[in-house]
């Protein structure tokens, strides 16, 4: 499992990503919690969750064609320093007002983030090695789910949401430490100084030219719609459904990441040379079963234990999807494209989500809660059936 973590750069990077996923779930976890019970409004935690998500959207050209022009590791380094910045405002206010700002502030900095990093992942271990690597980095992101967010329900409920924020900026000053130093010496793409919109588009017409990009693209509307629904409805499924306050929250959610780790370990070792288009498939077919087994599942019962195991299940068939995406995108792409092309299907994932979120929000007194739900898990399942017959399929289908 560690073959690309023999590679300095990468493990440092991989060292600095988990710091800041680890932040980044704190306050994922700790502020729609804190909003809920500040406004008792599933409308504001939703339109909390939207402004999070639409800093990628408007974001994304700058953010990837940065992406594609700048030093990625200085660029990352730049960005964990902001993000930390950018919170310190809810130590001295703690009104709604004072968390919309931070969250968008904190998610336009993390939008400069995501696609530089996935971009430099086959800079440093190669393209041999990039399906082992992004389960190295699921393996990383689940133990920093596990480890953020049951902090940040946990800080939240017993000590306050100044604490939550001094452990973030804590958090994320390890990371930039980590990304001080350069790295070896790694390939930029030279980009001619064209406009940025320009540019951009040039990263669209690399989606529109490939038939894997252009079904992934499908999928990625899909399944950000039902995570964004997930984000409004998760809240409100522990809290009102299951009973439960702030920590049991936190830990559901961070829960997730126990399957997921198991699953990143899969991805690293046995499954490296599994067809990403295989993981993306099945991985979003299984997501969908056991999403609706927990929706459906208080009509039985509503023991903690039993969803503690649920969520721990999980988490592993979103990992299976989500290193299934990042790999075809990565190895569909042009290097010099990879940016670009990245923090598009970032943005669209970003704007999807944020719509999810807001029609969770707004529909949830109207049709309920349970239907809400297993909508979500509708979805997932629409993404499988989109990838298995489009991908899949037309690959086996395909002559030798």
């Amino acid at each position: 499992m560690t073959g690309p973590l023999r590679e300095p750069a990468f493990a440092r990077l991989w060292t600095a990503a988990f710091f800041s996923e680890s932040a980044e779930w704190m306050l994922q976890v700790a502020l729609p919690i804190y909003l809920y019970r500040l406004t008792g409004s599933a409308a504001s935690t939703a339109a909390s969750i939207a402004l999070g998500l639409l800093p990628a959207l408007l974001l994304s050209p700058v953010a990837g064609v940065l992406a594609d022009r700048a030093d990625r590791r200085l660029l990352l380094c730049l960005v964990c320093a902001g993000q930390a910045v950018v919170a310190l405002p809810l130590l001295l206010a703690d009104g709604q007002a004072v968390v919309y700002l931070v969250v968008a502030g904190q998610a336009a900095l993390a939008s400069l983030f995501e696609p530089a990093r996935s971009a430099l992942v086959p800079d440093l271990v190669g393209p041999d090695r990039v399906t082992a690597a992004n389960g190295l980095m699921s393996v990383n992101g689940n133990v920093a789910r596990l480890a953020g967010g049951w902090l940040g329900g946990l800080v939240l409920g017993t000590a306050g949401l100044g604490w939550v924020v001094a452990a973030y900026a804590g958090t994320l000053v390890i990371a930039f430490a980590l990304l001080l130093k350069p790295f070896r010496a790694v390939p930029v793409a030279t980009l001619e100084r064209e406009p940025v919109l320009r540019a951009w588009m040039a990263g669209l017409a690399a989606i529109r030219d490939s038939r894997r990009l252009r079904v992934a693209s499908v999928w990625v509307v899909l399944s950000s719609l039902a995570q964004g629904m997930f984000l409004v409805e998760f809240v409100l499924f522990v809290l009102t459904v299951l009973g439960r306050g702030e920590a049991e929250t936190g830990l559901l959610r961070g829960v997730q990441a126990v399957g997921g780790l198991a699953a990143g370990i899969v991805v690293a070792t046995a499954a490296k040379r599994v067809a990403p288009e295989k993981l993306l498939g099945w991985g979003s077919l299984a997501l969908s079963v056991v999403t609706l087994l927990i929706w459906n599942g208080p009509q039985l019962t509503t023991a903690l234990g039993v969803y503690i195991g649920l969520f721990m299940v999980v988490g592993g068939p979103g990992v299976f999807a989500g290193t299934g995406l990042l790999t075809v995108i990565q190895t569909a792409t042009p290097p010099s494209q990879a940016g670009r092309v990245l923090s598009t299907a970032f943005a669209a994932m970003a704007g999807c989500t944020a719509l999810g979120s807001l029609a969770a929000g707004a529909l949830v007194d109207v049709v309920g809660l349970p239907a809400l739900l297993n909508v979500q898990a509708l979805l997932h399942l629409a993404g499988a059936v989109v990838v298995l017959t489009g991908l899949v399929r037309k690959a086996v289908l395909q002559p030798v």
